[in-house]
């Protein structure tokens, strides 16, 4: 029998069980997302785990994170557009309505838990 995991490391063989162990982990650091235009939850979220690989994670894997709603227009370029998503090491929170504020706001909410836990350790 299969046990269920959230994610193994394709380079060490490291396993997390679920997705908070996975967040928490320091050693799994947020890096990015690659995106997918026609569908931003098919997207990837890019980690560097300390083993020295570059590991990608669906976006959609991390809908419980975000509550609220999920837009779907593209506010970009319209008046309400504050044009955070062209500031890549900007996450914080966004005013507009539109459909980029859902991985926006996973990114923001990863990089969050990391900086408190690594604050907690310290």
């Amino acid at each position: 029998m299969e046990k269920n995991m959230f994610k193994k490391c394709p380079t060490c063989g490291f396993e997390w069980n679920d997705l908070d162990a996975f967040i928490d982990d320091p050693e799994a650091e947020l890096i990015g997302y690659q995106v997918n235009f026609a569908h931003l939850e098919e997207g990837f979220l890019l980690f560097n785990h300390s083993c020295g690989t570059t590991m990608s994670c669906r976006v959609g894997d991390f809908w419980e994170l975000r509550g609220g709603p999920v837009f779907t227009e593209c506010a970009m370029g319209t008046d309400e557009c504050s044009g955070a998503c062209l500031r890549p090491r900007d996450l914080s929170p966004c005013p507009a309505q539109c459909e980029c504020v859902y991985v926006r706001d996973i990114m923001r909410i990863i990089q969050e838990r990391k900086e408190s836990s690594v604050g907690d350790s310290g």
